[in-house]
């Protein structure tokens, strides 16, 4: 399971749309390293005239599985980017970096992104993340 989803949220969403700062609220509890991570990112960015700003710190077996739900749910990765305000891109089971909104056809987001940098970045201890 994804989210630890509270009996108000799931009421919610049985009645129709879901309010996205409770789900963000539920990401944000039910997910914390990941959250923590994109939220260090978003913090980062603003700060630096780099394309993007990454985290390639390898976490342990229980955060990487956080950033898989994370970033793996287009429902969970929309939220996070917007509640942030940028584009996350991810790499390798534990890569994520943040880039600035409309940016993803630009060149640092088409390589970070690209088959290249992917096989580029592979590992044998990587293997099974």
């Amino acid at each position: 399971m994804s989210l630890d989803v509270s009996p108000e949220l799931l009421a919610q969403a049985e009645r129709g749309p879901v309010d996205e700062a409770d789900f963000i609220a539920t990401v944000r509890d039910s997910l914390p390293y990941a959250y923590k991570t994109v939220e260090a990112l978003a913090d980062r960015l603003p700060h630096t005239d780099a394309p993007f700003v990454d985290d390639n710190t390898p976490p342990t077996d229980a955060e990487r599985g956080q950033l898989l739900r994370a970033l793996a749910s287009n429902a969970i990765r929309g939220s996070l980017e917007r509640h942030f305000g940028v584009t996350l891109a991810f790499m390798n089971c534990h890569n994520v970096a943040a880039f600035r909104p409309g940016t993803e056809h630009e060149a640092a987001y088409l390589e970070f992104t690209s088959l290249r940098s992917q096989v580029l970045h592979q590992s044998p201890e990587l293997r099974n993340c």
